[in-house]
C-alpha cells in the first residue's frame, strides 16, 4: 500500500475529544457563547473541529476556508496526485535545483533535524522499502539481505539539499522518493488552526485524523478534556486507555501512532509492519502506541511516527535526550502496559488520569 495510506494504517483510528454536548450548562441567566462544530474529509481521513468566539465567526466563512486551505495542501503534498508539486519532484529523475514553497522546505527541515535527532529512525524517503517487502500491494513476503542493501542504496533525507536563501532543493540521487504524510496530519492541524486564529478565534480544538491541537478552554471556562485510545478496542466503538486534561490554554498538540496487532507471518516467524530504515527490516520490539504532546503538531506528528520505530527502550532514551513529552504502551499477547518519558511526568500543561 502507499506510504500515505500506510501511515494513516498504523495511526489510532482516532483520540476520543471529550468535548462538551450540544446543550451547555447554564451557571446563570447569561448564556455562554455556542461551540460551533464542523468536519469533513480531506486526505484520505477525516477530520472534526470544535470552536468558539465572543465574535460571531459564520460557520460557511470558515468552511470555505477549510476547503481552500486543504485544496493547496492536496496540491503540494498529495502522492495520490500525479499534478503536486511532490509527485512531480518524485517522477523527476533530475539532480538539478528547483522552486519550492517555504512550507515545503519547513517540513524537509523538520524531517532533517527528527531524522537527526532520532539516529536516523525517522526517513520520509523509506517508501521503497515499503514496496521491496510488498506492503504497497499487500504481498508480504521477506526480502533478501542484497535486494534490501539495494534499495536503502537509494533512500536516505540526507540525500536532499536545501537553499533556504534561494528557496530551492534538489536531490543528490535521481531515484529518491519522498512522502511526508507522517507529518500530514500535523501540517494540516497547524494550517486549520491558522484558519481559525486569522478569523479571531482563540478557543479551538482541531482534529485531523486522530491528531490534535487544543487551545484555550471551553465557553463555560471549562479545561478542554480528550482521550488517548485503549489497545483494545470495544466491538461497538473505542474507549479512552487515558482521559487528558489540557492545563496550557497556549496551545497543546497531541499526536498518536499506534499499530495493535499488525503482523505478518512468513515460514512460522512473524514480521511487524513497521520497518527500521536503518537496517531496512521490521523492529523486533513491543511498543504498540506513542502519543507526543508538544506545542508544533507537525514536530510531533513525526516524533509519533519515530516512536514507534525506536522502540520503548531506545525511545526513551530518545525522549529524555530531546526532552520530548510521550506517553507509551506497549504490549504482547494482549498484555498491556504504559509509562511516560520523564518530560511528561514532570510536565504541568497536561493532566494523564486513567480511563
Amino acid at each position: 500500500m502507499p506510504l500515505n495510506t500506510f501511515r494513516r494504517y498504523l495511526k489510532n483510528s482516532l483520540l476520543v475529544a471529550l468535548v462538551a454536548s450540544s446543550s451547555l450548562l447554564l451557571s446563570s441567566c447569561s448564556k455562554p457563547p455556542k461551540i460551533e462544530k464542523l468536519s469533513g474529509f480531506a486526505e484520505g481521513t477525516s477530520y472534526h473541529v470544535s470552536w468558539w468566539s465572543n465574535k460571531a465567526v459564520p460557520v460557511e466563512k470558515v468552511q470555505q476556508q477549510f476547503n481552500q486551505t486543504l485544496a493547496k495542501i492536496d496540491l503540494e503534498f498529495s502522492t495520490y496526485r500525479d499534478d503536486s508539486y511532490i509527485s512531480k519532484f518524485n517522477r523527476s529523475t533530475s539532480t538539478d535545483w528547483q522552486p519550492a514553497s517555504k512550507d515545503f522546505i519547513d517540513m524537509l527541515l523538520i524531517a532533517k533535524k527528527v531524522h537527526r535527532d532520532s539516529n536516523g529512525c525517522y526517513d520520509p524517503t523509506i517508501e521503497p522499502l515499503f514496496a521491496l517487502w510488498g506492503f504497497q500491494k499487500d504481498s508480504l513476503h521477506v526480502p533478501t539481505a542484497e535486494q534490501i542493501a539495494t534499495v536503502k542504496a537509494e533512500m536516505g533525507i540526507d540525500k536532499i539539499e536545501i537553499d533556504t536563501k534561494q528557496m530551492k532543493i534538489r536531490k543528490t540521487i535521481p531515484q529518491l522518493q519522498l512522502d511526508l504524510s507522517s507529518m500530514g496530519e500535523g501540517y494540516a492541524i497547524t494550517k486549520l488552526s491558522q484558519v481559525l486564529e486569522s478569523d479571531g478565534v482563540k478557543n479551538y480544538l482541531v482534529e485531523f485524523g486522530g491528531d490534535m491541537k487544543i487551545q484555550g478552554r471551553k465557553p463555560e471556562g471549562e479545561k478542554w478534556r480528550i482521550a488517548i485510545e485503549d489497545p483494545i478496542p470495544l466491538k461497538d466503538g473505542v474507549k479512552p486507555y487515558r482521559i487528558v486534561t489540557i492545563n496550557d490554554e497556549s496551545g497543546v498538540s497531541l499526536n498518536t501512532s499506534g499499530t495493535y496487532h499488525h503482523y505478518f507471518d512468513d515460514k512460522g516467524k512473524e514480521y511487524s509492519h513497521i520497518l527500521d530504515p536503518r537496517t531496512g527490516a521490521p523492529v523486533t520490539h513491543h511498543l504498540v502506541s506513542a502519543s507526543v504532546f508538544g506545542t508544533n503538531p507537525i514536530v510531533s506528528d513525526a516524533w509519533a511516527t519515530t516512536m514507534l520505530c525506536l522502540g520503548p527502550k531506545e525511545g526513551k532514551e530518545v525522549a529524555q535526550k530531546q526532552h520530548l513529552e510521550v506517553f507509551f504502551i506497549k504490549g504482547q499477547n494482549k498484555s498491556f502496559s504504559s509509562f511516560e518519558s520523564t518530560a511528561l511526568a514532570k510536565t504541568q500543561r497536561v493532566t494523564l488520569n486513567e480511563g
